[in-house]
């Protein structure tokens, strides 16, 4: 997981440094958005999984990677809307309350299942 997170911070910087958001269209714009969404997800997976694994006694190590990848992807999911937002403009406070408020719902949703009825 350390290795393909670098990938995809190797990945964004490329696309700062090399795609011009004027010229590279919807494309490009993306691309910029994918490649970073990608590395901030690796990126808080595996601080996630870290404290996790720090903080907790559990023996189980494996069981704490499912949930700080979910959480990851949606804090993800929270910067990189926020700037998509921004992007076309609509960005204002009362946006990211909403989304704030729909993305932890979301993760109640997801602690709140019963596990054995998978």
């Amino acid at each position: 997981m350390t290795v393909v997170t670098l990938v995809c911070w190797i990945g964004w910087i490329t696309v700062v440094f090399y795609i011009d958001p004027d010229s590279g269209g919807f494309l490009g714009l993306s691309l910029f958005y994918l490649s970073l969404f990608l590395a901030i997800t690796g990126t808080f997976a595996l601080l996630g999984f870290f404290f996790r694994v720090w903080f907790s006694h559990n023996e189980k190590v494996f069981e704490h990677v499912g949930i700080a990848f979910r959480q990851s992807i949606l804090f993800s999911i929270l910067i990189v809307g926020a700037l998509v937002l921004q992007g076309v403009r609509i960005l204002t406070w009362w946006n990211v309350i909403l989304f704030i408020f729909a993305v932890g719902l979301l993760e109640l949703f997801f602690l709140t299942r019963n596990p054995s009825s998978r």
